[in-house]
């Protein structure tokens, strides 16, 4: 009798352990992060996912813009990018929109009336022919409605060229330099796109929040350098992110070392803490600019991060 009472009590519990495991098996895990299908149905346009970020990219391969003889690709800084984050409520946006003069206008007005934010326009380079200009943008609601606003501006920018600016293909710009050497001087290493060496630098040091959201290095939160042409004659444009009081040492150590600092300027509103980023050109001998921005480098903090965009 016992015997059997034990027998039934082993198979009501065994009943029971299957029947609680049955609903999590059944579940589907989800990925963290952002909806990256919805994203990707809705702009038409395939990004990268990285760490619950996901971020689309249109080369603006149409311009043909050259500075100082060196002709400006994406890879040096010509290219326009948006990132959703996932946040409590939905998904932020921030994004960096490519635009010409012509462009300027009717973009700024879509953004508006999609209901997002402007938080900057400014440009990159001096002595550029085309001028071109940059517009971050910001934004928050579902990934759904994201989307389809980021879909809108980015139409706007298609439809003010006449064409779509990735459409076309950009040949290699010339390279010859000691990418070995580059990475000596400045301590980490770079990664080559048709012929552009380019190096990406995060601020692990700061803890950088808009509107209390985390902001990655995979969201513009960077420093960087790209580099083209020849050990003696080098062109190297980038871009510096800066604490308050790092923003008077690296304009002295750029300047001292023969750098051309272009622009200053914001590219968020409600960061804490406040960051200003810096757009710089220089042309010369590489291993030397690329001391100066070693130099301007060591002004800022002092545990920064390599990573590839």
């Amino acid at each position: 009798m016992r015997t059997k009472i034990s027998h039934h009590l082993r198979t009501i519990c065994y009943s029971l352990t299957f029947i609680a495991v049955l609903p999590v098996m059944g579940q589907k895990k989800k990925s963290p992060g952002v909806d990256t299908l919805a994203i990707e149905k809705t702009t038409g346009i395939k990004g990268k996912y990285n760490n619950g970020e996901y971020k689309i990219t249109i080369p603006q391969n149409d311009l043909n813009v050259e500075v100082d003889g060196f002709k400006i690709i994406p890879p040096m800084g010509l290219g326009t990018w948006i990132v959703f984050t996932p946040v409590k409520n939905g998904t932020m946006i921030m994004g960096d929109i490519v635009l010409t003069e012509n462009d300027l206008k009717p973009v700024q007005q879509e953004v508006i009336r999609q209901g997002l934010t402007i938080t900057a326009i400014h440009n990159h380079f001096v002595r550029n022919h085309p001028n071109i200009l940059y517009m971050h943008i910001g934004g928050t609601g579902s990934t759904d409605e994201m989307a389809r606003k980021a879909k809108a501006v980015l139409d706007k920018v298609a439809e003010s060229r006449g064409h779509n600016p990735a459409s076309s293909s950009v040949a290699d710009v010339a390279y010859s330099l000691d990418s070995k050497k580059l990475d000596d001087i400045l301590g980490y290493k770079g990664e080559m796109s048709k012929g552009v060496y380019k190096y990406t630098i995060g601020r692990p040091d700061v803890s950088l929040k808009e509107h209390g959201t985390t902001i990655t290095t995979y969201a513009g939160f960077n420093t960087w350098a790209a580099f083209q042409g020849s050990p003696d004659h080098a062109a190297v444009a980038g871009d510096f992110t800066m604490l308050e009081d790092e923003v008077a040492p690296v304009i002295k150590a750029l300047i001292e070392n023969g750098v051309e600092v272009v622009a200053v300027h914001n590219h968020m509103v409600h960061e804490q803490p406040k960051i200003f980023f810096l757009h710089y050109w220089g042309v010369g001998n590489a291993e030397q600019l690329a001391r100066g921005l070693k130099a301007a480098l060591d002004q800022t903090g002092k545990k920064h991060e390599a990573m590839r965009m």
